[in-house]
């Protein structure tokens, strides 16, 4: 019996020992990890659209904490750690409504690559979100379709609302939040050589306030060499809207919101730090001033001297003219419809579309975001009632209108930074208009039950960027809208590896020679079911705007 026993054991052993090392083997073949100055992290591995291997790296701190006596600070950069550190989850997004896990803790990024030994071009992409929302998860900006191109991808969070951007003069400069992207690019640059990336071929691509972003990098004396090449997707700091010296009146209403004293800034300080990060977050929608108007409260600010390291030290649109921006390749453009969408909440609630009706001077540079009570401030918004309705009052027929005038206020700002840009710099500048109507949006018909999309509007276009999990299916091969997946990313790809996005497909039927913008030919590239180069882009309704908000000095 004993020797029986023994051989029963000794068998129950070897069987433990073999599904031990299979589910070792499981574990290893499902992590990786890589040694940086920092540290040891540990990863893990996902699956392409197309069946690659991504070494996924998230969650990883490039700051501290901003909480507690860093809240409303500079970032400050990440100390090294000891052990290996577990970048196998993403990290919070950082304090607003809706969206979950959320922590003021939230100064994370995330790295994905297919070769670690490689030496190939980087993507950071700085979310959209109107600097008060949004998230560089991977559940809102998933790798899987990038990474079948030989690229490594790398995104944030930055801090958003008040936390990120809260701006009292002296007492708070503001633009932290753009000071975390920097301390990111410069995490990026310091260590993206060690996840098979090229710190000297850096592109950033930005969509809506990540555009907004990376026309203030280009600017930026903080963000000099720290990337190389850029893509503005819907949004640019050089429009109708003046950027201020701070945001004291938002400030205001963001302390009255949380029954904070609003009586002077260090009072609206003291009283905000006291507050949870949840409820400086959940605190927005009480932001709004008319409806779900403005799209955009919280803002960068052109920052006064007072001692510090200025982000943004004059206005980006002077900077620009004198010649003071980084000169590089960039694409710029829009959706077919960006925020036409707006219309239909305005047409929906009588209440509203009266008081804009009656008060167009009040609320119409709320809805389409200029300047405030001054004279030109009036003389744009009888501009507007005549151009888009016809100086008759809005009714329920005034839909083409409302839509044209709220797809403006992005398209406009655009448009002003292709010609801008184009004419300061020594390098090419693509302009694009993306058309491509697929099954999908982030806006449907009303009454449609999320089965038809109306038109193509604002973040349509990163639906065939990232893998949206929260919102959208995965484009495998039975999908149509993989075309536009892998021609969108061939494109970007293309640019950051090269400066050209076409430069790999010269030529082609399915990818004609995008010639790079100028003011005189007006040339862009209209990205729908074809890519076709066409010319001067919704020109009458840009033509109208550019009369109230020249490039030169001649009107």
């Amino acid at each position: 019996m004993p020797s029986q026993l023994t051989s029963v054991v000794s068998r129950m052993w070897s069987k433990q020992l073999l599904v031990i090392f299979f589910l070792n083997y499981l574990l290893k073949s499902q992590s990786v990890e890589v040694t940086t100055s920092l540290g040891k992290i540990l990863g893990s591995t996902h699956t392409t659209r197309l069946g690659k291997t991504i070494f996924a790296f998230r969650g990883i701190r490039y700051a501290k904490a901003p909480t507690n006596e860093l809240r409303f600070k500079p970032p400050v950069p990440v100390d090294p750690w000891p052990g290996t550190y577990n970048a196998t989850e993403d990290g919070p997004v950082c304090p607003q409504p809706v969206l979950v896990p959320a922590s003021e803790d939230c100064l994370f990024l995330n790295v994905y690559t297919t070769q670690l030994s490689a030496k190939r071009p980087v993507i950071i992409h700085l979310h959209a979100g109107g600097f008060y929302s949004a998230t560089g998860r991977s559940n809102w900006g998933g790798p899987q379709y990038f990474l079948d191109q030989d690229i490594v991808l790398v995104t944030l969070n930055y801090r958003i609302g008040s936390l990120g951007f809260l701006s009292l003069g002296k007492e708070l400069p503001g633009n932290n939040g753009l000071r975390d992207q920097v301390v990111a690019m410069k995490w990026v640059k310091q260590h993206i050589e060690h996840f098979g990336g090229d710190p000297n071929s850096v592109t950033l691509y930005g969509y809506s306030a990540g555009a907004w972003s990376i026309n203030l990098h280009m600017v930026s004396p903080m963000s000099r060499g720290l990337f190389h090449k850029a893509i503005l997707g819907s949004g640019s700091a050089v429009g109708q809207w003046p950027l201020p010296k701070n945001q004291i009146e938002v400030a205001k209403r963001q302390a009255r919101a949380l029954n904070c004293s609003d009586n002077n800034s260090q009072e609206i300080l003291d009283c905000l730090k006291t507050k949870s990060a949840e409820e400086l977050g959940n605190s927005l929608f009480q932001m709004m001033e008319f409806g779900i108007n403005p799209v955009l409260i919280w803002s960068p600010v052109i920052e006064e001297d007072f001692g510090q390291e200025r982000f943004l030290p004059d206005d980006p649109f002077k900077l620009i003219k004198k010649g003071n921006f980084e000169k590089i390749p960039i694409i710029l453009g829009v959706t077919q419809d960006e925020f036409a969408n707006m219309a239909f909440p305005m047409l929906s609630n009588a209440t509203l579309l009266q008081m804009l009706s009656d008060n167009f001077e009040k609320y119409a540079p709320i809805c389409f975001i200029y300047e405030r009570e001054t004279p030109k401030s009036r003389q744009v918004s009888k501009g507007i009632r005549k151009f888009y309705f016809n100086d008759e009052p809005l009714t329920n027929d005034s839909f083409k209108g409302l839509a044209d005038a709220y797809a403006d206020l992005v398209g406009f700002q655009v448009n002003r930074a292709a010609n801008l840009i184009s004419q300061y710099s020594t390098q090419s500048v693509y302009y694009y208009k993306f058309s491509y109507q697929g099954r999908y949006s982030h806006f449907y018909l009303p009454d449609s039950n999320g089965t038809i999309p109306y038109g193509v509007v604002h973040h349509d276009d990163l639906i065939y960027s990232f893998y949206i999990s929260t919102l959208f299916p995965f484009f495998n091969a039975s999908f149509p809208e993989k075309e536009m997946v892998q021609t969108l990313t061939t494109l970007w790809a293309n640019f950051a590896k090269t400066g050209n996005p076409v430069s790999e497909n010269k030529g082609t039927t399915a990818f004609p020679i995008w010639t790079p913008y100028d003011t005189k030919s007006r040339k862009y590239l209209d990205i729908g079911e074809k890519l076709v180069i066409k010319g001067n882009m919704f020109k009458e309704r840009y033509d109208f705007w550019s009369k109230f908000y020249p490039i030169c000095n001649c009107v």
